[in-house]
């Protein structure tokens, strides 16, 4: 013990030291005067270190001093309102002293806009409101505020803009658009043929998302709300980029009599040069577009009318030609790296296209009341065609350099055949009606809604597996050829669904120090299955007197999930018709506290614990982002965490988060019962007994994630940027398919991401300095930007391939994310 407080003693003495040597920082000195365009001394102007928040100003006479860092390199920034800012650099030695003159010219107001914080996004469980504006900054594989979303609550795979939610699938998310629900294509089976989200960033003006305890004016899912309001153009403008991956251009206006607006983007996008390093070799050619409009009209001083439409059409040719997969394995018996070989013929064809167009009509009846009517229509047409077979050689690889055999497979252990065949048709067609209003008389907001939807689905599926092992199709029957697996089924359902939900918002208290309450009641009726929810949420927030500013927040309620035509689909093909409802019953509570800290910047520290039970649960599968329901109401589930953030300017003038999340979530499926045999000595089962698995982590069990965006500029030039886009998460389970023994019996390792990019500021919003036959007179802004993708280069797991041996002994190997990745874009705004 005595040595061990000895260390602990050093320890501290050492970091003491280091503190008192670290505070001893060697100072230098610049000073001067500071003038206007007629030489006269300019006063109050400030003086501050770029990247601080503690600076000078300069007296009546336009003198200052300050002091400053010696032996680094850094920039003084002087700025005054109605005159265009300054920057000098200087690298001085130390106790060195220069003395400079500073003319500021006329210009543009240089007074940044006044942000007014938004206390409801302070006073609602579960809603974070991140900047839209670092989305196209955000150095990731997807451009979208999707991977915005993916630091705040995870992510294992940078090829999708799926992310699931507090122990949720990808199907429990809801996102609106100007309040029109939007939805995904349904056939994808990996991110690679994924392709733009519905969602345009450079459209877009407000983001909220809700991570759960979300109100009930909102829809009946049981994970999370995305709800992105697009802008109202004010002036003629727009913006194009260019990159290696994406392009895109929009364009924005307003009439002269200022009762028309209009918005539209167009972008495209290709993987190609993400999906040219995969495993797999082959010929890949993915393509996405859309089109989108937001139309506005003032009819009067109290109605307008609004119109949304999207076209969006991806598709995706693959012709496979060769993959290695390679994977070691470490036992007391045997040790090896094992490698599969694949030669392929065949090729897939998949196509995903997507309409939606909406109007709504919103009266501002007065002050208090607001009412809108809506009118949607969504149509969603999906085709995969999949015609590919392999032979494969697995067995052990050769990794000695030295020798010729160097990459081969040296030691075979198992050979085969494969061929996978899908024909699939996939056409939804969704008619939606809604109403739904506000009336605000200070104290109280009562939220009201009514909406029908009336959805068509018609859905044709046929594929089959064939697998032939060491010149026997298996499952081996002597008899006739048997497939490995097949499926072959046809749907036509029509689905009527009426919700609704009522909602008071009650504020308690003055504005400074007010509690909140917010009660509400959803009901929903599906005419698939004869079943009508009603679910009733309450939300509360409480802002104690005192100094600290930090607002305590609750929130507790039904999330009830209607099943929808996946979740119905089981493994063979058929529908259920008479599923029900997933039924959850979730709590929130924490707290959001804003302080200073790191030299008096501005922080904000949130922190939430939840809970959530479910009950007639439908357990699924993942398969890369492919989820398969077993179509039945088996299990129930619940999932525990606790989530904390931070946000704020790490560094001045730059905006960045930090976000940690722990969790456990688990499912108890009934009649998950499989046999454990007693074998004797020539391996012949003469006993058995039987066991159930219990609980199990469910596909989504991600115990520990870290998200982080940070932004820096040079000490020297703030128009040089960086942005550092870092995710992780712990190990996921993977479950053997078809098989309830071996279920949980796998494990996908913990998921590393790091994107970094540089950016420069090539033209800035400094007009007065261009001629007027520069073709970039009217520009606000032109960056440059180099991102590095996966830079630390980690060959993430999304999926196995499972390979048996002439031994029948089943082997792993893993299906890998994309390797680091170089990408450049141009991005013009006017």
């Amino acid at each position: 013990m005595k040595i061990r407080y000895r260390h602990i003693f050093l320890f501290v003495s050492c970091l003491f030291v280091s503190a008192i040597l670290s505070a001893q920082k060697k100072q230098a000195f610049v000073s001067g005067v500071v003038l206007d365009d007629n030489e006269n001394p300019l006063p109050h102007v400030s003086v501050v270190i770029l990247g601080k928040l503690n600076g000078t100003t300069t007296n009546d006479s336009g003198y200052f001093r300050l002091t400053v860092p010696a032996d680094k390199a850094f920039a003084i920034v002087f700025s005054y309102t109605g005159r265009r800012s300054e920057q000098r650099n200087f690298l001085l030695s130390e106790n060195e002293e220069e003395h400079i003159t500073v003319r500021l010219e006329k210009g543009e107001n240089t007074l940044k806009e006044v942000v007014i914080t938004d206390q409801r996004e302070r006073r609602e469980t579960g809603l974070i409101k991140p900047n839209p504006k670092t989305v196209i900054n955000l150095p990731s594989a997807i451009t979208g505020v999707e991977s915005l979303i993916k630091i705040f609550v995870g992510s294992n795979n940078e090829l999708t803009s799926q992310y699931s939610v507090r122990g949720g699938s990808y199907d429990e998310n809801l996102i609106y658009v100007n309040d029109f629900e939007v939805f995904r294509p349904y056939l994808v089976r990996n991110g690679q043929q994924e392709g733009l989200s519905f969602i345009n960033p450079e459209l877009v003006k407000n983001i909220s998302f809700y991570n759960g305890g979300f109100q009930s004016h909102y829809g009946d899912k049981m994970s999370s709300v995305l709800d992105i309001q697009y802008k109202k153009p004010k002036d003629f403008g727009g913006s194009a980029y260019v990159g290696i991956l994406e392009q895109g251009f929009s364009a924005e206006g307003i009439s002269r009599n200022k009762k028309f607006t209009y918005m539209f983007g167009v972008r495209n996008r290709s993987n190609k040069n993400l999906l040219s390093r995969q495993d797999t070799k082959g010929n890949y050619v993915p393509s996405s577009s859309d089109f989108q409009a937001l139309l506005t009209y003032q009819l009067s001083p109290k109605w307008q009318a609004e119109l949304l439409s999207n076209i969006s059409l991806t598709k995706f040719t693959l012709i496979p030609e060769t993959s290695q997969l390679t994977s070691s394995v470490f036992s007391p018996f045997f040790s090896a790296s094992i490698g599969v070989d694949i030669f392929f013929d065949g090729q897939e064809k998949d196509q995903y296209q997507t309409q939606m167009t909406g109007i709504s009509f919103i009266n501002q009846v007065n002050r208090k009341l607001k009412m809108k009517w809506m009118a949607a229509r969504f149509v969603n047409d999906e085709k995969e065609s999949i015609d590919i077979s392999g032979a494969y050689l697995f067995g052990e690889r050769d990794f000695d350099k030295s020798k010729p055999t160097y990459g081969l497979i040296i030691n075979p252990l198992g050979a085969g055949l494969y061929q996978n065949f899908a024909r699939n048709a996939l056409n939804i067609g969704n008619w939606s009606f809604a109403h739904k209003g506000t009336y605000d008389n200070g104290k109280n907001a009562y939220r009201w809604g009514l909406n029908y939807d009336r959805t068509h689905i018609k859905d044709q599926l046929h594929e089959w597996e064939l697998q032939d092992s060491a010149g026997y199709s298996l499952p081996y029957v002597p008899t006739q050829l048997a497939l490995n697996s097949f499926t072959e089924s046809a749907s036509d359902l029509v689905i009527n669904k009426f919700s609704g939900y009522i909602q008071d918002n009650i504020l308690l208290g003055d504005s400074t120090h007010a509690a909140t309450l917010q009660a509400g009641l959803r009901f929903n009726y599906n005419s698939l299955n004869k079943e009508f929810l009603i679910s009733p949420r309450i939300g509360a927030s409480w802002k104690p007197k005192g100094t600290k500013d930090i607002i305590f927040r609750a929130s507790a309620g039904a999330y009830h999930q209607p099943p929808f035509y996946r979740e119905m689909r089981r493994f063979d093909g058929t529908v259920n018709t008479a599923l029900k409802a997933q039924r959850s019953w979730q709590g929130v509570a924490g707290f959001d506290y804003n302080f200073k800290a790191m030299g008096g910047r501005a922080l904000r520290l949130t922190t939430e614990a939840y809970y959530k039970t479910m009950t007639n649960v439908v357990p699924y599968d993942i398969d890369n982002v492919r989820i398969r329901y077993f179509g039945e109401n088996s299990a129930k589930a619940y999932a525990a965490g606790i989530e904390m953030r931070l946000f704020g300017e790490l560094v001045k003038d730059a905006e960045s988060w930090i976000s940690l999340g722990i969790m456990k979530t688990a499912e108890d499926i009934k009649g998950d019962l499989f046999k454990i045999y007693k074998l004797d000595s020539l391996n012949v089962p003469t006993d058995s007994t039987t066991q159930e698995k219990g609980w199990l982590r469910r596909p989504t069990d991600r115990r520990v994630t870290f998200g982080m965006f940070f932004q820096d500029y040079l000490s020297t030039n703030k128009n040089m940027k960086v942005y550092l886009n870092l995710l992780y998460g712990s190990n996921l389970p993977y479950n053997i398919p078809g098989s309830v023994k071996y279920r949980n019996a796998l494990f996908i390792d913990p998921y590393i991401r790091c994107d970094v990019g540089f950016s420069a500021l090539l033209i800035d919003s400094d007009k007065s300095r261009r001629r007027s036959h520069s073709p970039f007179r009217n520009f606000e802004s032109v960056w440059a930007s180099l991102e590095i993708f996966n830079i630390i280069d980690r060959a993430n797991t999304i999926s196995y391939l499972l390979v048996k041996d002439f031994s029948n002994t089943i082997f792993t190997l893993p299906n890998r994310l994309t390797p680091r990745l170089v990408n450049f874009k141009i991005v013009a705004r006017w």
